[in-house]
Parts: C-alpha cells; structure tokens; sequence
C-alpha cells in the first residue's frame, strides 16, 4: 500500500507541473504598451518562482512580443536566456466568415540562475 501512495502522489505532482508550464506561465500580448508586458513577465519570474515564461502574440502584436521581451532581457533580467523563439500561421475566420492566415509568435525566456 505504501509504494501505490507514493506513485499516485508522483502522478499528481508530474499533472501540476505540466498544468503550471501551460497555464501560468504564459503572456499573451496584444495592444497595451511594450511596459505593460514587461511588468507582467518580471511579475511572473519573482512572484510564482517560475523559471520559464512563454510570451505569445498573433499579428500586429508580434513587434510588441518582441520589444517587451528584449527590455525584460537587457534592462530588468539580465540573466534571463532566450531558449527557444518559435513562429507559425493560424487560420482566423471573421464575422463575414472568411478565413485570413495571421502571423504568430513564442518567445520562451528562462531564468534558471535564480534556481540555483
């Protein structure tokens, strides 16, 4: 009984960790200014202890993606590492129903210094 204990709180603990990376950590961006973005990301670092955040935009919003990404790297953590940038087209279907493809963006920051 006590090693079936054991891998059921192993099993929950692995589904929490995956639900963290996919929920929390992400920021989505869209028209606000590039500092807008910045304070959530840092936010996202120093508060939930997070060594990884995932900033994601479509579109016009991609410059700013970018921009508060690179503030956050050069101004305010500069220990943080561009792991991984990853770009792709989504189909988006209007409310005259046609489809239009629209640019998006992922930029993966990691902090891992500050897990040490």
């Amino acid at each position: 009984m006590i090693e079936g204990k054991i891998v059921t709180e192993e099993t929950i603990e692995a589904k929490t960790a995956e639900k963290k990376r996919n929920d929390g950590n992400v920021i989505y961006v869209g028209s606000k200014p590039p500092m807008s973005y910045v304070l959530a990301v840092v936010t996202q670092f120093q508060n939930s202890g997070s060594d990884e955040v995932v900033i994601k935009a479509r579109g016009r919003a991609i410059s700013t993606a970018v921009d508060a990404a690179e503030i956050v790297r050069n101004r305010f953590i500069t220990d943080a590492k561009l792991v991984d940038i990853k770009i792709g087209t989504e189909s988006v279907t209007n409310e005259e129903g046609r489809t239009s493809n629209v640019s998006s963006i992922e930029i993966i920051l990691s902090n891992k210094k500050k897990s040490k």
